[in-house]
């Protein structure tokens, strides 16, 4: 008996039995045998190439809340996805379901993500007249785009857990739905955390009545919203969250809007960053050839609007700001008598 097929053994042995168990994978959009790998299980397998994928590497560079902040602590968009992934484990862990799906998941969660976060999202959205939505990106990323226009060629029940994080779809897998609900608390609260050391927030913003329920400090939020969706799902049978607390969590989601994420302080520079995504944009609509050259063939079966928009999309915010001085700011320099 190979590893896996212990792995795949024990999970029967283990897990509930409304899990998404390795070997009963709807497979991949093209089929590989599952010889292949005698050592990892399909989701295991999914995990490692999202880590390795180079959309993964560029979201250390990726805006979370605050644009480009000054400081080494502020949270980035990798950062968040750990946060995802670890909150996703003990959730799913604690119900005995598949936590190597619900890593998988939460790592490829958000390699569609614009740079300059939402503001990027909405720039996108306006210069090509349709919504652009990161979810969606993100399944494309791991669809189309990695690997030079091979894909990660994930899993189903991978490729359908990442682009049901957040929109309508919802995933079919109770490990999908518990990486929609992590990135919920992992955001809010994080998000918070980030405003307190930008000076936006204090602990004494926070309604008393949320406060009261949830806890006072980062680590007694999610350690209550954590604790409260295990508790009340292992009674109720279905992934969910006790009435109070869901309530608690949604105000808190509402305050956050009203006081961080609609912030004139934390939105301050999301003006110049959709103008210069969108003056990129319609650079390379006008310059095609100056698209990198991996990009080339890319313009034969996509067409231009969709081309330009990948490349964009894919950037970090250091790489645009970069990009755009390259394009639009003059450079200096000396005449040598």
């Amino acid at each position: 008996m190979s590893v896996r097929e212990f792995l795949e053994q024990q999970e029967h042995l283990y897990l509930d039995p409304r899990a998404a168990f390795s070997d009963r994978s709807k497979g991949r959009p093209i089929p590989e045998e599952v010889r292949d790998d005698e050592v990892r299980t399909c989701y295991q397998r999914d995990v490692d190439r999202i880590i390795h994928s180079k959309a993964f590497r560029r979201l250390m560079h990726k805006t979370q809340v605050f644009l480009r902040p000054e400081g080494d602590h502020y949270r980035t968009r990798m950062t968040h996805t750990i946060e995802v992934a670890r909150i996703a484990r003990t959730i799913a862990r604690a119900l005995r379901l598949n936590e190597d799906l619900t890593e998988a998941i939460a790592m490829g969660h958000d390699l569609g993500h614009t740079p300059f976060g939402h503001a990027g999202e909405l720039a996108l959205s306006e210069v090509m007249g349709i919504p652009f939505h990161h979810n969606e990106q993100s399944l494309r990323v791991v669809d189309v785009l990695e690997k030079d226009g091979n894909g990660l060629n994930l899993t189903n029940e991978v490729r359908m857990g990442i682009v049901g994080h957040t929109g309508s779809y919802i995933p079919e897998t109770l490990e999908g739905q518990i990486v929609r609900r992590s990135d919920q608390i992992a955001y809010v609260n994080h998000d918070i955390d980030d405003a307190m050391r930008a000076g936006i927030l204090t602990n004494d913003d926070i309604p008393e009545s949320i406060s009261r329920l949830l806890g006072y400090t980062h680590k007694d939020r999610i350690n209550t919203l954590v604790c409260d969706m295990i508790g009340a799902s292992r009674e109720a049978g279905v992934l969910t969250m006790s009435a109070d607390v869901e309530t608690a969590l949604k105000d808190l989601r509402a305050f956050m809007f009203e006081h961080v994420y609609r912030n004139p302080v934390a939105k301050a520079q999301e003006c110049k960053a959709r103008d210069m995504l969108q003056r990129l944009y319609e650079y390379y609509i006008a310059h095609p050839e100056a698209l990198p050259a991996d990009f080339q063939p890319q313009l034969s079966f996509d067409g231009m609007e969709r081309t330009v928009c990948d490349y964009i999309a894919g950037m970090t915010d250091k790489y645009a700001v970069d990009k755009y001085a390259e394009l639009f700011i003059p450079a200096g320099w000396n005449v040598r008598g």
